[in-house]
Formats: C-alpha cells, sequence, structure tokens
C-alpha cells in the first residue's frame, strides 16, 4: 500500500516538474515576443513621429509661404518629433500598460558626476575604435556595399555663424538628449525590467542602427549603442551616454560644417573616422 501511494506521489510530482517546464519555456517566449514588440513599436513611434511633423510643417510653410529659415525650421522640428514620440512612447505606457515610467526609469536619477564626466570620453574612444574594426572586415566581406556613402543630417544650407548655431543647439545638444532619452533611457529600461542586459543590449543596438538607414552609418551608430548602453548598466543613469554622444557629433559638427576641408587629411579611413552624426 505504501509502495502504491508513493509511486501516486511520485507520479504527481513529475507531473507538476513537466508543467512547471512547460510554464517556463511558455513565460521564455512571452518575454521574447514582448521584448521584439516593443522594441519594434518603439522604432515605429520614433520614425512615425518625425515623418508626420516635418510633412506637417511642411504642408504649413508652404500653404501660409513662410519666409522660415530653413534651418530653424529643421530644428524646431526635430524638436517637436523627439517631444511627440518620447511623450507617445510614456502615455501608451502609462494608461494602456500601466507601466511606471518615472526620471529613474529613464536614466535621470540625480545629477552627473565625474565618474559619467570620465566615462565618456573613454566610452566614446572604445565605441570608435571598434567601429573601426568591424567596418574594416565588413568591407572585406561585403565589397559591394557603398561604405564611403554619407549620412544626410538635414542642415545642408550651414553658411552663416547663426546657421552654425543652430546646427549646433540642435546636432550636439538636442539630438544626444533626446535620443538617449528614448533608446537609452525608455526602451532600455523597459526591456531591462524583463530581461537580462546582453539580450536588452542587443535589441536597442540592433534597432538603433536600423533606425539610421544606412549600412556603415548603421553599424558605427549601433557600436555606439552597444557601448552607450554599458555605460547605462554601469552607472544606473545615461548621463554618461548623452555626453558620450555630444563629444561623437560635436566632432562630426566641427568636421563637417567648421573645418570640413580637415577632412580631407583622413584619406582613405575617413568614412570610419568620421562620427557620422546621430
Amino acid at each position: 500500500m505504501s509502495e502504491r501511494r508513493g509511486g501516486l506521489i511520485a507520479s504527481k510530482l513529475d507531473g507538476m516538474r513537466k508543467r512547471a517546464k512547460k510554464d517556463e519555456k511558455y513565460k521564455k517566449r512571452l518575454t521574447i515576443f514582448w521584448a521584439l514588440a516593443i522594441t519594434l513599436w518603439v522604432g515605429f513611434v520614433f520614425f512615425a513621429a518625425q515623418i508626420v511633423v516635418f510633412l506637417i510643417a511642411r504642408i504649413l510653410i508652404n500653404a501660409v509661404n513662410w519666409p522660415i529659415n530653413e534651418n530653424v525650421a529643421q530644428t524646431v522640428c526635430m524638436v517637436i518629433s523627439y517631444a511627440l514620440a518620447l511623450g507617445v512612447l510614456i502615455l501608451v505606457a502609462k494608461k494602456i500598460f500601466s507601466a511606471q515610467v518615472t526620471r529613474d526609469s529613464l536614466g535621470l536619477r540625480g545629477l552627473p558626476t565625474w565618474t559619467d564626466i570620465l566615462l565618456s570620453p573613454v566610452g566614446y574612444i572604445v565605441s570608435l575604435l571598434g567601429a573601426v574594426a568591424i567596418v574594416y572586415v565588413m568591407q572585406l566581406i561585403l565589397p559591394v556595399v557603398n561604405w564611403s556613402e554619407t549620412q544626410d543630417v538635414g542642415f545642408n544650407n550651414v553658411v552663416s555663424s547663426m546657421d552654425r548655431i543652430i546646427t549646433f543647439v540642435a546636432l550636439v545638444i538636442l539630438a544626444p538628449l533626446m535620443e538617449e532619452l528614448i533608446f537609452r533611457g525608455y526602451l532600455y529600461s523597459r526591456l531591462r525590467g524583463k530581461m537580462s542586459a546582453l539580450p536588452a543590449i542587443i535589441l536597442v543596438s540592433v534597432l538603433f542602427g536600423v533606425m539610421h538607414g544606412q549600412w556603415n552609418v548603421g553599424i558605427v551608430v549601433g557600436v555606439m549603442s552597444v557601448v552607450l548602453c554599458i555605460a547605462r548598466e554601469m552607472t544606473g543613469t545615461i548621463y554618461a551616454g548623452i555626453l558620450m554622444h555630444m563629444i561623437r557629433n560635436g566632432i562630426a559638427f566641427y568636421m563637417l560644417y567648421v573645418n570640413p576641408m580637415g577632412l580631407a587629411g583622413f584619406g582613405a579611413v575617413v568614412p570610419v573616422l568620421l562620427p557620422f552624426l546621430v
């Protein structure tokens, strides 16, 4: 009798273990699906916000024949599109999914520290060297790709000092701040709440690279995103990432708009060393 009872207990325990394994597999699949879904959602909102804002701006400017400075218009549209994207993401997260989006979750805890300040140039150098190595290998694997293609950043008529000031504010200050908030702030935090650091870093960085639409630019900024995510993981904030992003864009701003003739000195490695504006 005791043997029969023991067998029934063992059978029940075995059944419980099998159900637990099935539940665990289901949870893992659900997590993967959720992670891919939210990554694609962020990418869609980021892209759609820019399309909507720039289309509306063009219609309005053409309708009223408003003589606005091209660079001012570009900057205003960029700020509005970033703000719209972040606002939609936060609103949907709070109202539909009841998710808490706070300053801490966006990586804005406290103020920048000396660690953030010192980490930013180191991270920039690491990301640049990594990009050089990967692009060099990719050139050998895919020689048909135009690895020297430059990115159209939208500021194509920068001639006066005021134009340069506006472009500097847009590309060196506003773009790094808003992009870090969206990608390494909002998205990375949401992913990290459901999974370990490695898959979260991969998803954020792949999306960040894809959003730039070109092989060479995508790889360069994808490598940078990996370093930015690691900085977020190390410090718990996006301050080091913002500063690193500003360094990269600041150097690119100087090379593109202040001393474009200096690019010739870099020879064949210009496409790799030029910190593409992101």
